[in-house]
C-alpha cells in the first residue's frame, strides 16, 4: 500500500460546441475559471473513466520502467480548484521517496498519458452540465506545464496555492 501522495497539477483545456453540428474551429474554449461550475460534472466523469481500470493502481499498473513501478502503487487523475481556477491532478500513491530522477521519469509518464493516453480517450467522451455538453483535455499544448504540489504552494504562499505558474 501507499505511504505517501505525491501531486502533480496541469492545465485543462475545457471547450463545448455552442450547436451541434459545429467544426473544430467553431468551438468555445472555457476558461479555468468558469469552469470551476462544472467540478462536480467533471469528477463524475473521470469516476466513470476510472471504473475500466481491471486493478487497484490505476495508470501505474501501465508504467513500463520496472523500478518505477515498484515505487509508485497507484495513479490516477481528478480535478482540483486552485486559487478559484480549475486544475487536473494526478494523485501517485507512492510505496517509497522517489528520486529527482524517478520523480522527473514520472512527470514524463504523466505528461504522455495526458497527451496520448487516458487523457487522449477521455477528452473524447463529451460531459453532460446543466448548460450543455463540454470536453475536457488534460493536454494543453499552449504553456503546458506539469507542476509538484510544492511549486503550486510556492507560486502563492498567502493562499497556499494559486498566482501565475504558467512559465
Amino acid at each position: 500500500m501507499a505511504n505517501e501522495t505525491m501531486r502533480i497539477f496541469f492545465p485543462l483545456k475545457i471547450f463545448c460546441y455552442p450547436q451541434y453540428d459545429c467544426m473544430e474551429d467553431e468551438r468555445e474554449d472555457i476558461s479555468p475559471r468558469e469552469a470551476v461550475a462544472y467540478e462536480d460534472q467533471i469528477l463524475a466523469a473521470i469516476a466513470k473513466e476510472n471504473r475500466h481500470f481491471e486493478n487497484d493502481r490505476g495508470l501505474a499498473e501501465y508504467i513500463h520502467d520496472e523500478a518505477l513501478k515498484e515505487k509508485v502503487y497507484s495513479l490516477y487523475p481528478t480535478v482540483e480548484v486552485v486559487d478559484g481556477e480549475l486544475w487536473g491532478v494526478m494523485v501517485a500513491g507512492l510505496k517509497d521517496t522517489l528520486s529527482g530522477e524517478e520523480t522527473a521519469a514520472l512527470i514524463d509518464y504523466v505528461c504522455g498519458q495526458n497527451s496520448d493516453g487516458y487523457g487522449e480517450g477521455f477528452e473524447q467522451r463529451p460531459i453532460k452540465t446543466p448548460d450543455g455538453e463540454i470536453y475536457v483535455s488534460f493536454w494543453n499544448h499552449q504553456n503546458y506545464s506539469l507542476k509538484l504540489e510544492e511549486e503550486m504552494k510556492n507560486s502563492s504562499p498567502d493562499l497556499g496555492y494559486g498566482g501565475p505558474v504558467m512559465g
